[in-house]
């Protein structure tokens, strides 16, 4: 075990004696010194962890003395001890970023949890999780095996999300392999679950069926029209560990009143989900009651520009009269702008806002070698979505909203995946891009890891061709054409792709919000 080096500086530090050596027993090393002047002297010739530090010293004061340890030696963690409990007192030393602050008369095991919080902290988090996720591991595989409905799986995945997270905060990452091996194989399970029930849940809206794309806003967002303006935050592509790491910022601005999650319809594609969460349709249903607000896979033209006249059919549909507008961010710029307009925004009962960075993240990691050395990993690619979320034009616009009485929705439309496997399959030249699913005529592929159907009425989807098919990727796979296979197998491996089935893509947040 590391031996800790503590400098402790009280004009008293005689009379601190016995907790000197119950911390020397305890297998730290201590220096004491009896005046602000001494403790600089010795951390300026001297390495130490930790410093304890007087505040009512003569000569120079403990809040002196710890301005000028801040200033040379601004990451050594400094405990403020004192008799005083005066506020302002408090204040100037926490404004000072002490590590603690304690009051005398001390005790020894005071001392020792504050030295063992601050010294000890990350790699006793580190034991304890790990430690924790070993526990759970094996009952988390029973419930993966035993799963057999979709309350089920949403609570698989939030655990698993919930220990992904941990593990992120400790610096013993022993357990990463073992985590992603157990989501591994909870996607595999999943996929079975998603071929084996899918059908059904677009067929018959009588059973048991999970929350889907295009009955969101008739379930969750329309009935809270009226009595305050709302606000419906759609941020593409939000996977719900990152609901998760940018959750605490929002946090502060609101109360989080509920965390939800519903299932992303297929493909789990912004062209099909996201239409289908603002038209409150199926893809086919939209395809054959308003053609002209249908783009169809072969045309070249914007899959998602008519959202905002599919959000005005939608509502007229459930007799929702009110003043509404639509907004989709893509730059900066229009960020500002929006954030700059809120009180305008006030006098519509709904205000609905696309904001599509992080779905831009994910395919300039694809695309942009240096994008992806900055975001390597998962734990990378949260960090990278939290850096944008805190400096971003939500984040302002969400500010500006705490001020004002309003009801807000943060949702998503799809999330996605890292994928690592690579799967043949053949399709005419007409046979879309995405490398998560396939829409075309003749598909041939090997069947392991696919969903496939000749008959995509009966999910929900249009048919373009009468020998059309959808053909949909399972767990971490994506489809690479037999021309250049290795070439495409090795520049998409560990990307993140969207559009075919994991829980990842599937399962996503949909989070109410209201004010403190």
């Amino acid at each position: 075990m590391q031996q800790f080096k503590i400098l402790w500086a009280d004009d008293e530090i005689e009379l601190l004696k016995p907790h000197i050596l119950f911390l020397e027993q305890k297998g730290y090393e201590l220096t004491p010194v009896n005046s602000g002047a001494d403790a600089l002297e010795q951390i300026d010739h001297n390495y130490f962890d930790i410093v304890f530090l007087d505040e009512n010293m003569p000569g120079m004061s403990g809040l002196e003395t710890l301005n000028y340890i801040k200033s040379t030696h601004p990451n050594t963690p400094v405990v403020m001890i004192t008799r005083n409990e005066a506020e302002e007192i408090m204040e100037e030393a926490i404004g000072a970023k002490i590590a603690d602050y304690l009051i005398k008369p001390l005790n020894p095991n005071q001392i020792l949890l504050s030295v063992k919080k601050i010294l000890d902290n990350k790699r006793i988090i580190s034991e304890k999780t790990n430690l924790g996720y070993q526990k759970e591991f094996q009952q988390l595989a029973m419930s993966v095996m035993d799963a057999d409905d979709h309350y089920d799986w949403m609570e698989i995945y939030k655990k698993l999300v919930y220990w992904e997270l941990e593990i992120d905060d400790t610096e013993d990452k022993s357990m990463v392999e073992v985590l992603s091996a157990q989501k591994v194989e909870a996607d595999g399970n999943f996929s079975e679950f998603i071929t084996n029930n899918y059908e059904s849940w677009i067929t018959d809206p009588d059973i048991d069926r999970p929350l889907l794309s295009h009955n969101l806003l008739k379930q969750k967002v329309f009935p809270e029209i009226g009595e305050v303006p709302v606000f419906l935050i759609v941020i593409d592509n939000l996977r719900y560990d990152q609901w998760k790491i940018i959750e605490p910022d929002i946090a502060e601005m609101f109360s989080v009143e509920s965390e939800e999650m519903y299932y992303s319809i297929l493909p789990t594609t912004t062209s099909y989900a996201r239409n289908a969460l603002f038209g409150g349709m199926t893809p086919l249903e939209i395809s054959r009651r308003f053609p002209d607000l249908w783009v169809d896979e072969e045309v070249d033209d914007g899959k998602n520009l008519r959202e905002a006249e599919l959000l005005e059919a939608n509502m007229a549909r459930n007799r929702i009269q009110e003043k509404f507008s639509y907004h989709k961010i893509l730059r900066a710029e229009e960020g500002k702008q929006l954030s700059e307009s809120i009180t305008n925004l006030m006098s519509n009962a709904l205000n609905a806002i696309v904001f599509n960075f992080v779905d831009m993240l994910s395919h300039a990691r694809t695309d942009m070698q240096m994008i992806r050395e900055l975001a390597p990993d998962e734990s990378a690619y949260r960090s990278l979505t939290k850096s944008w979320f805190t400096h971003s034009s939500l984040y302002d616009t969400l500010k500006m909203l705490a001020n004002h009485k309003v009801k807000v929705f943060i949702t998503t439309d799809h999330g996605t995946i890292r994928v690592n496997k690579a799967q043949k399959i053949v399709g005419d030249r007409k046979t879309n891009t995405n490398l998560r699913y396939k829409v075309g005529k003749n598909l041939a592929f090997d069947e392991d890891s696919v969903f496939f159907t000749r008959e995509p009425e009966k999910l929900g989807l249009p048919k373009m061709h009468v020998s059309s098919s959808y053909a949909f990727a399972m767990g971490d796979h994506f489809f690479a054409y037999p021309n250049n296979y290795n070439h495409y197998a090795r520049h998409y491996k560990d990307t993140f792709q969207h559009g075919g089935i994991s829980m990842e893509e599937i399962m996503i947040p949909f989070i109410t919000l209201s004010n403190k």
